[in-house]
């Protein structure tokens, strides 16, 4: 049933979104397709395609072979109409990515980190892709702290990016949306993106250069939380006196967590057993470059004192890297395919 409430122009706009959508997905589709799959008159596709084709939003592929009548038009989407962005910020890098609306990458690159500096930095870094590429029509931004709503609360090492609201500063500057997401939120994404996992609950685990994090998907959804705070590890009391983040340290507060001592793979084991009787991953993933086949055997192995066996999820590893940007990559091709259509 059509909402009372829907206005003609937001009507306009849902039917372009679910159009581009479909035909993203889909490669090609003729306009007797595109009304079969989305429920949509033909008569209302056939206004709808001949104005994106105007647009020069898509355009005819070739046509299909006749079966007695008029051949059918298939039509395409432009992969080149829009591009997005895809950026993180580390400590010591910023690692960035452009792309299509089809997923090929047009360029890629690594450049010196912001989080030591201030906002301008990265923004004048966005500007400079903007201007090279001036079919950017979305950004998404990761971030290693806690974000709600494009607003980053929770970033310990970085206090000139608390409270900041970076995702309406970069839309006012840039007049492009923006979407800002913690970055083992988007990891867990691209993760099970890029493996083609769905309705499945996931862990990922990752200790980095700011201390470790995590992100969680329940059923195919990841979770953030009533207030964003989910996957915030370094916090977890484990211990008497010891926090997650402390137990890793091992008493030196300046050392990044490296998996080598018994103290540190009980810890991690701790928190395996924490997770599985609290929302049962399937499985938990590391990063590829802070483990290895005998170091996840032994955490195994660890959390099999405080869990039965059967009950510890698989532990495996990916490339964090480009899991974390396919999962920004994911994000900014949905503010892509919304549009700001009039």
């Amino acid at each position: 049933m059509t909402d009372l409430h829907t206005t003609p122009k937001e009507m306009k706009k849902a039917i372009i979104q679910r159009i581009r959508a479909a035909l993203i997905m889909m490669g090609s589709a003729t306009k007797a397709e595109l009304s079969q799959r989305l429920g949509i008159s033909f008569p209302t596709i056939s206004k709808f395609l001949a104005q994106m084709e105007l647009n020069g939003e898509i355009r005819c592929s070739g046509e299909d072979d006749s079966s007695g009548g008029r051949r059918a038009k298939r039509y395409a989407y432009d992969p080149e109409y829009m591009l997005g962005l895809a950026i993180f910020v580390e400590k010591t890098e910023t690692n960035y990515t452009i792309f299509d609306c089809v997923g090929d990458i047009k360029e890629q690159g690594t450049t010196p980190g912001v989080l030591l500096e201030n906002s301008q930095l990265l923004a004048d870094h966005i500007e400079a892709l903007i201007e090279k590429y001036p079919k950017l029509r979305s950004i998404a931004i990761g971030v290693p702290g806690a974000v709600n709503n494009g607003r980053i609360i929770f970033i310990p090492p970085y206090p000139q990016f608390h409270d900041y609201d970076l995702k309406g500063t970069f839309e006012s500057r840039f007049q492009i949306p923006v979407v800002v997401e913690n970055d083992m939120n988007a990891a867990v994404l691209g993760y099970a993106s890029n493996m083609e996992i769905e309705d499945e609950s996931l862990v990922y685990l990752y200790f980095g250069q700011n201390g470790p994090g995590s992100g969680i998907m329940i059923n195919g959804d990841v979770v953030r939380g009533s207030t964003f705070f989910s996957g915030e590890i370094s916090l977890v009391p484990q211990y008497d006196d010891r926090t997650f983040l402390e137990a890793l340290q091992e008493g030196d507060r300046n050392r990044r967590a490296v998996l080598t001592g018994e103290g540190q793979v009980d810890a991690v084991a701790r928190l395996i057993a924490t997770y599985a009787v609290i929302t049962n991953p399937r499985a938990v993933v590391f990063c590829d470059d802070e483990v290895d086949e005998a170091l996840l055997a032994r955490i195994t192995e660890r959390s099999t004192a405080y869990i039965p066996r059967e009950h510890v999820p698989l532990l495996t590893m990916s490339d964090w890297k480009q899991d974390y940007l396919g999962g920004l990559q994911h994000l900014a091709l949905d503010l892509m395919i919304a549009g700001t259509d009039a």
